[in-house]
């Protein structure tokens, strides 16, 4: 039986040397194509970075492409910096995913835009609400709309346009919540590597690698799923960007490739493919920088600059990166149709559009973080708080209990000593 389970694993190595060479020159010349595809594209949004607000995120977005890709190749070039690369991979994923949120915030003009559409929105879904419950009086009314809003749990499931500026926080948190889990999870699987206990698609309870996904998968989910709840409350005013294809073509990286990951570690660990270290990996590998070269050739269409090349002439400027000298030209439309005029907009320093992605974007994601870590802190410091005032009224109770048992007691002892006396004096 030994001998037999050595020569099925000699024939796996065999199989894995043969296939390796032209799986790394196949998967190097599509991820090429990817990073050649991507990079040109974010070229494109640095040199005509004419909205800082949106195109920083789409930047963080589109960027994701070659960070997979070239992980992938250098991870299917040599299996050992396969472990070093997920982490960067998971951790930038992360990033991604939050990027896009903020991407569909900045598309509908900022927080301060998104809380008065949400607000409106909460108040006029309200109203119809109320109306088909019934009219009544005023206490009625109040009566129910406060039993509508206590349902808050219920309503982020089933009504989310009745949370108003809650569901934007409940958005957030989900995001914020993923990239941070994602990244702590991502070095513990380095650290359990170190120790040998992670077991890297190994589904046994003595490895790590089975609780570190089940961990991700809720977490993931959650966000993937404030994220459509945003969608579905917001997607009227995010028409304008066709949101769907945007969506979709992100959600294809960020899931189906987590989800590929552990398709292949299933398959594996249930014999259907070679339950084979090197080949499990090279295999996600190898599909990732196929998928990598399909993703830029769609975020070329779906991502486009073009849009960023024209700017309407009453146009704010305020807040643009400072453009290089160059001509503009103005556009008018040859029709009897009143359309606004659009100026074709300047070229903009590349190192500029750099600087602002790096320093304002790095600064947005650490205020979210210290807010989300300050809102899970929040509820555990009244929780604390609260067991802290109840074991001290307790104690106060049992101290009270005792002085009254001990005031008892002095009484009764004083009884008994004014009997004997008056007995004594009897006598």
């Amino acid at each position: 039986m030994a001998g037999c389970s050595s020569h099925v694993a000699l024939a796996y190595e065999d199989a894995y040397t043969y296939l390796h060479h032209p799986a790394v020159i196949i998967g190097g010349l599509f991820a090429l194509v990817a990073l050649i595809l991507s990079l040109f594209l974010i070229l494109q949004h640095l040199r005509f970075y004419t909205n800082p607000a949106e195109q920083k995120w789409i930047v963080s977005i589109v960027f994701m492409v070659p960070v997979y890709a070239t992980e992938s190749v250098i991870s299917l070039w040599n299996p050992r910096f396969s472990l070093a690369c997920d982490i960067l991979r998971s951790c930038y994923e992360a990033f991604a995913l939050y990027s896009f949120g903020r991407y569909l915030i900045a598309c509908i003009g900022g927080e301060t835009r998104v809380i008065q559409l949400l607000e409106n929105e909460s108040r006029k879904r309200l109203g119809k609400l109320l109306l088909e419950r019934g009219e009544g009086g005023e206490e009625e009314e109040e009566e129910k709309e406060e039993e509508i809003h206590q349902k808050s749990f219920c309503n982020f499931f089933f009504r989310p346009y009745l949370l108003g500026e809650d569901l934007l926080t409940i958005e957030n948190f989900g995001l914020v919540q993923y990239m941070i889990l994602k990244t702590l999870c991502a070095f513990s699987a380095l650290l359990l590597e170190v120790f040998g206990v992670y077991g890297d698609g190994e589904f046994k309870w003595y490895y790590g690698y089975p609780y570190i996904t089940v961990v991700m998968n809720f977490s993931q989910m959650w966000a993937l799923y404030c994220l459509v709840q945003f969608y579905d409350a917001t997607h009227e005013r995010l028409r304008p960007i066709k949101p769907l294809a945007k969506f979709i073509s992100f959600k294809a990286i960020v899931f189906a490739t987590w989800w590929q990951g552990v398709g292949i570690a299933l398959l594996c660990a249930y014999g259907v493919l070679p339950k084979h270290g090197k080949m499990q990996t090279a295999l996600q590998d190898f599909f990732i920088c196929i998928e990598m070269a399909i993703a830029a050739v769609a975020h070329v269409f779906v991502f486009s600059a073009e849009p960023y090349h024209f700017l309407p002439v009453s146009e704010n400027r305020k807040g643009m990166v400072s453009a290089e000298t160059t001509k503009a030209t103005l556009k008018v439309e040859q029709s009897n149709e009143e359309k606004p005029a659009v100026v074709e907009a300047p070229g903009t320093s590349i190192k500029e559009s750099v600087q602002d992605i790096v320093v304002e974007g790095g600064h947005r994601v650490v205020e979210d973080v210290v807010l989300t870590i300050n809102q899970a802190i929040g509820p555990m410091e009244k929780g604390v708080t609260k067991i802290q005032e109840t074991l001290h009224r307790k104690t106060e109770a049992d101290n009270h209990h005792e002085e009254s048992e001990l005031e008892v007691e002095d009484h009764v002892e004083q009884h008994l000593l004014a009997s004997e006396s008056h007995s004594e004096l009897h006598v």
